[in-house]
């Protein structure tokens, strides 16, 4: 009795030691970032579009908390991504507050972070700071910012079908547009598939990822291009769901007819099909939905096999849009006006949400207003990751500041929020084409300064800004002092 009295002993301090170690380990983080999805289009959200049939985002929202107000630093996807990755508004350095700001060498990414406090790193699919697209030796590229492992594409887009190197070479002009087809870039060489659908490829790769033996913790960023168009490129069964008429894939023997040309040019089709005309407004819609369902079931059955490998619980999972919903693809973003391409709400207020069982509250909803930016510090503070660096302008998702200053700077428009109140000389900007049914336009359509309480009216439907010019001054002189204070430091 008295050698069981002790074995017992021994067991009992080895579990506690055990378990305390279980406790202290960091976790694995999974950052999943979805192109160009509807504000209305994310079903955890209580008001969502009741059309929109995602039950593994809905699952996924459920477990973690969601942010019905999160802003992202663009209202399109290469500078949007570019602040997400740095934890800092791009225009600090992009002056012109381009579509390119690229990625300066002495602004430090988050996976560079994680990456020196001991995580593994990866990067599967779309990989875009709206420069040197398609190179492996420049900083832009994914190895050269952190990531040990980087399988996708470089760009705005990518063909959600033709992913071979045969189709590559013989296409006239593969990247003859803003998408592109062919082959994955695969760290310092090509991956190519004779077969597959992007979206379920991009899934397969990162399971097989997370299934492979792991000396550290990871973190996978999981970079979708769907919903971005091609929209209507989705397998049969999810257009036969919602009613949506197939449409022949490129092929480079064809000719392809757009305006007044005839040609078998890849941009010609990506033209053809991602401007509403070819397929018109009250077609699109499905074809979103379709791809949307599509995406939904892959990111389901992703979360299924961190679960089978049992390591679910012991993951951050973040899920974001990179900008708002396109108005040319039949996102919805109400009850927001305006969509992607500009700093009206709907194109800057997006899906967010984050998960990790037992420790981040399950079933929650945030209505104060954060950032993306606030991704990098976030992790890094749930990873036990010190960040020395003064000037993000990121702060904790998980405590949100009450009255924070945020600011944009896109193109020739800009915006600023602070408390209930945005003040922007926002345009609207959708490219010249018909956008679709569920877009919300603008009431006032110039660029003088706009004054709106986003918090009782996130419709941005009624302009403040003559009853109110103490708050536009205040605004006005907010937004220059950040800007004189940061622009152009790096």
């Amino acid at each position: 009795m008295k050698y069981l009295a002790i074995l017992f002993s021994f067991f009992l301090l080895y579990s506690c030691n055990e378990n305390t170690e279980l406790k202290s380990e960091k976790p694995n983080i999974v950052l999943i970032v979805v192109d160009d999805q509807g504000y209305a289009d994310f079903s955890p959200f209580a008001m969502h579009d009741k059309t929109v049939k995602t039950p593994n985002i809905s699952k996924l929202g459920a477990s973690g908390t969601i942010f019905t107000q999160a802003y992202v630093t663009a209202p399109v996807c290469s500078p949007s991504r570019a602040g997400m990755l740095t934890g800092k508004n791009q225009f600090r350095w992009d002056k012109p507050a381009s579509w390119g700001p690229g990625l300066p060498k002495n602004v430090k990414t988050l996976p560079e972070y994680l990456k020196e406090a001991g995580y593994e790193t990866a990067r599967i699919g779309k990989n875009d700071l709206g420069r040197n697209f398609h190179k492996y030796d420049v900083r832009e590229y994914p190895l050269n910012h952190g990531y040990d492992e980087f399988l996708g594409f470089s760009a705005h887009a990518h063909d959600y079908l033709h992913n071979s190197l045969e189709m590559k070479e013989r296409t006239p002009d593969p990247y003859g547009t803003s998408a592109l087809l062919g082959p994955l870039m695969h760290n310092d060489t090509i991956k190519s598939y004779k077969e597959g659908y992007l979206t379920t490829i991009l899934t397969d790769e990162s399971i097989d990822y997370i299934k492979r033996k792991h000396d550290k913790p990871f973190f996978l960023t999981l970079s979708y291009n769907a919903v971005h168009h091609l929209i209507h490129e989705v397998p049969q069964k999810y257009l036969d769901k919602y009613g949506a008429k197939p449409i022949a894939n490129y092929h480079p023997d064809s000719l392809i007819a757009y305006g007044d040309k005839k040609t078998g040019t890849y941009s010609a089709y990506y033209d053809k099909y991602s401007r509403v005309g070819d397929i018109k407004s009250d077609e699109m819609r499905a074809y979103y939905l379709a791809n949307l369902n599509c995406l939904d079931d892959n990111i389901g059955r992703f979360l299924n096999e961190l679960k089978n490998q049992n390591l679910y619980k012991n993951t951050v999972i973040v899920f974001v849009s990179d900008n708002g919903g396109s108005p040319l693809t039949g996102a919805n973003n109400t009850p927001l006006t305006g969509g992607k391409y500009s700093l009206w709400e709907g194109g800057i207020r997006v899906p967010l949400a984050i998960v990790w069982p037992n420790h981040i509250n399950k079933g929650k909803t945030i209505d104060q207003y954060v950032s993306t930016v606030d991704i990098l510090p976030t992790l890094a503070r749930l990873a036990d990751v010190e960040v020395k660096d003064t000037t993000l302008d990121g702060t904790d998702l998980l405590s949100p500041v009450e009255n924070r200053l945020l600011v944009w700077k896109w193109q020739k428009t800009w915006a600023v929020r602070l408390g209930d109140w945005k003040l922007t000389n926002a345009k609207d900007n959708h490219w010249k084409s018909e956008p679709t049914d569920q877009y919300i336009a603008p009431i006032i359509d110039n660029m003088e300064p706009k004054l709106f309480n986003v918090a009782k009216d996130p419709g941005e439907r009624k302009d403040l800004a003559q009853r109110n010019p103490e708050k536009v001054k205040q605004l006005q002189l907010a937004y220059k002092r950040w800007c004189d204070d940061n622009i152009g430091m790096y």
